[in-house]
């Protein structure tokens, strides 16, 4: 048994959504999983294992930061999880974009220290797996769900003290900023397990204007993204 997901081999489906937020992982589990059960509440990182559409399923909540998803994801892969698809939320790098943008990436800058100790501080571009980019672009496609599909970026801080660094990154055409993406690239590529990011645009943070996405937008945005996520990490492969 893991250390800090406290589940034994063939408790989590070999997909899994990854939010954040432990209370959107409950919000997810309650909301869209058929017999549903926690799996996972070690310091409050809460998991659940349930079905969708019949076909098996978990979300397991990362926290925040490349340091505590990389933790959360090593011990999925030691569970036997194969297909990783973060669920979360970024700020919009892109002067076009509208609080509620969905996002799938391709690519993550690591601007975190996390992954670039995991490649021995080589130069590395994480990426996604491209069966999930394409399965995401398809899901959403199937249900009219608009979508901005390119490079994104994880920062391991939040509240930036670098000013400018968001216009530098926005001219690159990066799409968004987050926080965990970068790391969870990396191991899909070193464990050899397929991962992704869907994100919902929940701040819009360039050009001198910081733009906040209400509660209600924010939540009906998140669950366009999670039936979007939902259709991808259950789809043959």
């Amino acid at each position: 048994m893991p250390i800090h997901i406290r589940a034994e081999p063939g408790e989590y489906a070999e997909a899994c959504l990854l939010p954040g937020d432990p209370l959107r992982a409950k919000h997810i589990a309650e909301t869209y999983f058929d017999d549903s059960v926690q799996r996972n509440g070690e310091r409050g990182m809460l998991g659940y294992t349930g079905t969708w559409e019949g076909k098996p399923i978990s979300v397991q909540s990362t926290g925040m930061g490349c340091p505590t998803a990389a933790i959360v994801m090593e011990e999925l892969v030691q569970l036997g999880v194969k297909r990783f698809i973060r669920v979360g939320t970024c700020g919009g790098l892109q002067p076009d974009m509208e609080l509620g943008d969905l996002i799938v990436a391709l690519t993550a800058v690591p601007a975190d220290r996390t992954a670039d100790t995991y490649v021995d501080h080589e130069p590395h571009c994480p990426t996604a797996s491209w069966e999930i980019v394409h399965g995401a672009v398809h899901a959403a496609k199937e249900i009219g769900q608009a979508m901005r599909v390119g490079p994104i970026v994880s920062s391991d801080v939040f509240y930036n003290p670098d000013g400018g660094q968001n216009e530098r990154w926005s001219k690159r055409d990066v799409l968004a900023v987050e926080m965990e993406a970068a790391v969870l690239f990396t191991l899909g590529a070193l464990r050899g397990v397929d991962a992704g990011a869907l994100l919902t645009v929940s701040d819009v943070v360039v050009e001198g204007e910081f733009k906040r996405i209400t509660d209600d937008d924010l939540r009906a945005a998140v669950d366009r993204m999670t039936r979007v996520a939902l259709a991808t990490a259950t789809a043959a492969h």
